[in-house]
């Protein structure tokens, strides 16, 4: 182990510990990014799309990868709400479109549709040109021990460094929250969600769209050449059972179901499916150690909030180390992870449990609570201000979000 202390030592590469990790970078930090990835090997075909929202687009806009995802995006225009099953009450309801941001932009978009693998490529490059970060792939967190003033992080492959502040961005079983040993509460829905890109006979506009079921919600994400990205969330066994289809008849039964709703499909690539799961840590900082994204919580993926609560952790954390800068203070000390944990437990725990009330209220067929869910949806489609509320809520634009999630 070398003397060098690194000032932040990010374990995990993904979206948010990339966007992390070139952000604290070019505030003049010294950072380590612990990366299980191999970058000598063929890069892992990856057919997740993610709903990148405003707020989390102004982030990456702010530490340079938006350019490089241009030509791969496809803005949203408008959220589309049906509340379907045996008692079908409703039409379809626009919750709120583009225009109810309110943005002094007339560009602005409710987000963008991006697809995996550009995404994490631009990530990766900005870390490339970060000179005063260091990356160490591939390599896995083993344990971590507290020393003054720094932690000394073991790697698996028998590899110690030392940093100020350790940043778990390692996913919902995070070795980092592990190793301090902080529990977490939670639920398993014992459901799945069969996801799969498909080609439509329609264009989509840039509406995305959601048809809520006894089982829990259908939508259609959109992504650019009029397809779009679904979800469909199914008792647990059926959506495994139906990813491993041959794709002919994962196909005919996607149309069978929901033809009358998204019109004709046709599945694209591989179909995949995962295991519905609310979870949420019971403290989000440890000794000189923070928790970001689905370390800190797994949320119910409903309005594709799971990323974005991430990246809103990523711009709340780089806020505090701004502050912390700013007034002279020690990076990873008592007092600034204090201020981290305050702006994002309550919020991030509060919207994770909204969501599970939301999919608890919708994924039923109740003819005694479906009337009363028809007309929130027809309320929130034709109330001005709540559509504003929802429009800002939901792309991360509302105030008291970090600078570098307002853009304007």
């Amino acid at each position: 182990m070398s003397d060098k202390i690194f000032d932040a030592a990010i374990v995990g590469a993904g979206p948010t510990g990339a966007a992390l990790a070139v952000a604290l970078a070019r505030l003049g930090l010294l950072v380590a990014v612990i990366d299980a990835r191999d970058p000598e090997a063929k890069p892992r075909k990856d057919g997740r799309n993610f709903a990148i929202v405003t707020g989390s687009w102004h982030l990456l806009a702010s530490i340079g990868v938006t350019e490089a995802l241009g030509d791969v995006s496809q803005p949203l225009h408008g959220l589309e709400a049906i509340d379907g099953g045996t008692h079908w009450f409703g039409r379809p309801s626009v919750l709120f479109m583009e225009t109810d941001l309110a943005s002094p932009d007339p560009d602005e978009t409710l987000g963008y549709m991006v697809t995996a693998e550009p995404l994490q490529a631009a990530l990766d490059d900005a870390m490339a040109c970060e000179t005063s970060l260091q990356r160490f792939a591939p390599a896995l967190f083993e344990s971590v021990e507290m020393d003054a003033g720094h932690v000394r992080i073991s790697l698996q492959d028998g590899q110690t460094l030392k940093a100020r502040l350790l940043i778990g961005c390692d996913g919902m079983n995070s070795p980092v929250r592990n190793a301090l040993g902080i529990p977490v509460e939670g639920r398993d829905y014992e459901k799945s969600v069969f996801t799969a890109n498909v080609k439509l006979e329609k264009p989509h506009e840039g509406i995305a769209r959601q048809l809520f079921t006894p089982d829990g919600p259908f939508a259609t994400l959109p992504l650019k050449g009029d397809r779009a990205n679904l979800a469909w969330y199914m008792k647990r066994g059926a959506a495994e059972a139906l990813a491993a289809m041959p794709t002919k008849d994962a196909e005919a039964e996607l149309n069978a179901q929901f033809s009358a709703f998204a019109g004709h499909m046709e599945i694209e690539g591989e179909a995949g499916s995962y295991p519905l799961i609310l979870q949420l840590a019971t403290e989000i900082t440890g000794e000189r150690t923070a928790l970001v994204g689905d370390a800190a919580r797994r949320v119910n993926p409903l309005a594709g909030q799971g990323l974005n609560q991430g990246f809103r952790d990523v711009a709340a954390l780089i806020e505090v180390v701004e502050d912390t800068l700013r007034i002279g203070g020690e990076i990873g000390s008592a007092l600034m992870l204090e201020r981290y944990s305050q702006a994002r437990k309550f919020d991030g725990a509060s919207t994770a449990l909204a969501l599970d009330g939301i999919d608890r209220l919708f994924s039923n067929d109740s003819t005694l609570t479906k009337p009363f869910r028809s007309l929130g949806l027809f309320a929130a489609s034709k109330f001005s201000p709540l559509r504003r509320m929802l429009a800002r809520k939901a792309s991360a634009t509302e105030d008291g979000v970090p600078d570098r999630m307002q853009g304007w």
